[in-house]
This record gives structure tokens, sequence and C-alpha cells, in this order.
């Protein structure tokens, strides 16, 4: 009867494990796709048009804020890829909770700075499109159309890959902790 219990506690605990370990190549795969089309689409995000005679340009680069979220959607996309490489070898070798703890970390830290890019994208987003009467400030995109469009999908695509981190760093979490649970430690 004991050998059945622990082999139904071993059964339970592999396919908990099988499962987490899909779910994290899954939501990792797509944190690259998504944070790879918002580094695209934000660094190939440009328009110049003519108005009243005059040659005017829209880019990325002219806004610090939007600089920033195009490192943090580079930096992420580089950590993604490496955390799926991390991820594949961790999940090759034996079953140990402890190691999920540093994907942990590492989820919530990216997690963290994308939504920074994308709160600082937004802001300017929104200035851009609804412009600020009080302090003089015209919007822009009823200029620049194609530009406006493409960082408005790049910060989208990056707030989906925000929930996505969300959710590694709860998966991540989840993991790590049943090594303390297991271990007697609350």
């Amino acid at each position: 009867m004991d050998t059945t219990e622990n082999s139904d506690m071993h059964d339970s605990s592999f396919k908990k494990s099988t499962l987490s370990f899909v779910s994290q190549m899954i939501l990792r795969f797509l944190a690259i796709v998504t944070t790879l089309v918002a580094t695209w689409l934000i660094l190939t995000s440009r328009e110049k048009v003519v108005i009243f005679g005059m040659t005017a340009d829209a880019s990325y680069k002219y806004s610090s804020a939007y600089r920033f979220f195009a490192y943090a959607n580079l930096i992420a996309f580089i950590s993604s890829v490496l955390s799926l490489l991390v991820t594949i070898i961790i999940g090759n070798t034996a079953f140990n909770p402890n190691k999920y703890f540093y994907l942990f970390l590492h989820d919530l830290i990216l997690t963290v700075l994308l939504m920074a890019g994308c709160a600082a994208a937004t802001a300017i987003g929104f200035v851009g499109t609804y412009g600020n009467g009080h302090i003089g400030w015209m919007k822009i995109c009823d200029n620049f159309g194609k530009f406006c469009n493409r960082v408005t999908l790049s910060i989208g695509f990056s707030y989906v890959c925000v929930g996505i981190y969300f959710l590694l760093a709860i998966v991540s979490a989840n993991i790590s902790r049943h090594c303390c649970t297991n271990n007697g430690i609350n």
C-alpha cells in the first residue's frame, strides 16, 4: 500500500513538473515573439511628411521615452531567448525547484522593465495623439498616421508581453515554492 501511495505521488509530481515545463516553454516562446515584433515595429517606425512646403520627420529616435521603450524591448527579447535556453537545460536535468527561483527573479525584473517602457511610451503616445493645449503641445498623429499606428502596435505587443512575463513569474514562483513546502519549510 505504501509503494502505491509513493508511486501515485511520484506520478502526480511528474505530471506537475511536465505541465510546468511545457507551460514555461510556450510562454517563453510567446515572449520571444511579442518582444521581437514590438522591437521591430518601434525600431522601424519612421515617417516623413511635407507640411506647408517643409519636410517633417517622425522617428522613435527623437523621443527619449521611445528610445527607452525600444531598448527595454530589445533587452527583453535577448533575455527571453536566453531564458528559453536555460529552461530547456533545466528541463533536461533532474527536477529541482530551487533552480526556478532565479527564473522567477528574471521574469519579475523583465515584467517591471517592460512595464516601465510601456508606461513611458504610452505617456508620449497619448500626448502625440491628443496633444496638450495647456502647455502648447500639439497633436502630431493627424499628420504622422503611419508612425503613430506602428508605435501603437508596438506598445500593444509589449503590453501583451508584460502579461506573459507576469504569468511566467507566477509559474516560476509556484514551482520554486514547491521546493520549500516539500522539504517541510513553509
